[in-house]
């Protein structure tokens, strides 16, 4: 089994800020007002030469009028089945609380091992409030004042986590795997799709905008294809997020997209290619990511046998000069071409790492060149001699010739254009360089 730590416990007692600690990253965004975190959030963490995950939760809650109180409480639930270890979580400040012994009682029906953090200890008074927690019952020899903010304490306690794995663990499971994020505006439908892809709920799922605040990443198996899935929260513009919360929320999503491979950006069917909508594609390009639209919300469109091409037109006519991005119509709800969607984003992710023989690529290209070739500048002839692609992480190809100066962008519109009939980089942004020969 895994090596797995769950952070578990009341809200704002501090757990994303242990999870923070824990994984040397501001993964999970912390904020004094509590609910903050709400589905699974995972990273990974290691200690003493041992490997572990990180799961940090929601806030356990009950006869609250929270609307996302039941769906936290079942990704608590959910986090503590996953784990090998749990980490309950208290607050020094606040003390013992009967939140604090209702979820004790949650823990007692399982066999894996807790450790209680007594968060906040940061004066010897509050280290020593800490004893207070050994009346929750839950059997354990020590509680372990700590101070999640500074880091106090927590070599002590994690010395004692990791000597509960059996085996070293890996130092990153996910080195190497694909990584396709999913963005779009709020409530398009982004966290409906994941959870349908995996037949399970990974992500909270509401009809209120903003239910996903946090990146949530996901392992996922396709066809014997391996990748990470990673849900968003919605982007609005900036005039239009006006709390911290969601300002954070935004900056998780775009730092995702900086470190996918391939971006899924879906779009309501029932609004369209919106603005925004084309804001994150250009942002995508710019990064240079593999990049398709998803259309969701499809089953709720009155439709004939003209209505997909239309709709693929009016979106094309908006993309300019990216047609080279693939679009796909799907459902989350009925589950319609959802997996084709994900086979999409596989060969888009293909393309992006397809390497192509410079004879091959001279073979088909410059007889493209010969039947119109670059125009002459100031009566001078632009002689193009030969291509190869260059070993970048984007495909991005050199063009050798006598003039590189002299080439403009029409011309390099013409030659990608070329280069895309030829060779399939569906979905990919090309780069062409020149240089003198």
């Amino acid at each position: 089994m895994a090596n797995i730590v769950a952070i578990v416990g009341r809200p704002n007692v501090g757990k994303s800020t242990l999870f923070n600690r824990l994984v040397e990253e501001r993964k999970a965004i912390e904020d004094n007002l509590s609910g903050v975190t709400r589905d699974r959030h995972y990273g990974h963490a290691q200690w003493s030469g041992k490997f572990f995950s990180v799961i940090d939760t929601g806030g356990y809650v009950t006869g609250s009028d929270d609307v996302f109180e039941k769906e936290i409480r079942k990704q608590v639930k959910l986090a503590i089945e996953e784990a090998s270890v749990i980490l309950f979580v208290v607050d020094c400040h606040d003390g013992l609380t009967g939140l604090d012994k209702e979820f004790a009682n949650e823990l007692r029906g399982t066999d894996k091992p807790i450790f209680i953090a007594a968060n906040k200890a940061d004066n010897m008074e509050k280290m020593l409030m800490a004893n207070e927690f050994y009346a929750l019952g839950m059997g354990v020899e020590q509680i372990y004042p700590i101070t999640a903010t500074s880091g106090s304490g927590i070599g002590d306690l994690l010395d004692q986590v990791v000597s509960c794995f059996s085996e070293e663990g890996e130092e990153d499971p996910d080195a190497g795997i694909p990584k396709i994020a999913i963005l779009g505006r709020p409530n398009v439908g982004k966290s409906s799709f994941l959870n349908a892809l995996l037949g399970n709920e990974r992500s909270i799922v509401t009809d209120e905008a903003g239910t996903t605040r946090d990146a949530i990443h996901t392992r996922y198996k396709l066809y014997n294809k391996d990748f990470i899935l990673t849900d968003t929260a919605g982007i609005r513009k900036k005039a239009k997020v006006k709390e911290d919360i969601e300002f954070y929320s935004v900056m998780r999503s775009l730092r995702t997209l900086e470190d996918s491979d391939v971006v899924i950006v879906m779009v309501d069917a029932t609004r369209g290619l919106e603005s925004q909508d084309v804001n994150l594609i250009s942002l995508a390009i710019k990064n240079n990511k593999g990049l398709m639209i998803m259309v969701n919300k499809w089953d709720l469109i009155e439709k004939d046998h003209k209505t997909m091409q239309a709709f693929k037109d009016d979106m094309m006519e908006k993309l300019g000069e990216n047609k080279w991005i693939p679009i796909i119509f799907t459902s989350a709800l009925t589950k319609q071409r959802i997996f084709q969607a994900m086979e999409l984003a596989m060969a888009v992710y293909e393309n992006k790492n397809k390497k192509i023989a410079t004879s091959k690529l001279n073979d088909k290209i410059l007889p493209e060149i010969e039947k119109y070739p670059p125009p002459a500048y100031k009566g001078k002839y632009i002689k193009i001699k030969y291509i190869t692609q260059l070993p970048t992480k984007n495909p991005v190809f050199a063009f050798f010739c006598n003039l590189p100066q002299y080439i403009k962008a029409p011309y390099t519109r013409y030659l990608e254009n070329r280069m895309r009939e030829n060779f399939d980089f569906q979905g990919v942004p090309i780069k062409l360089v020149y240089k003198k020969k």
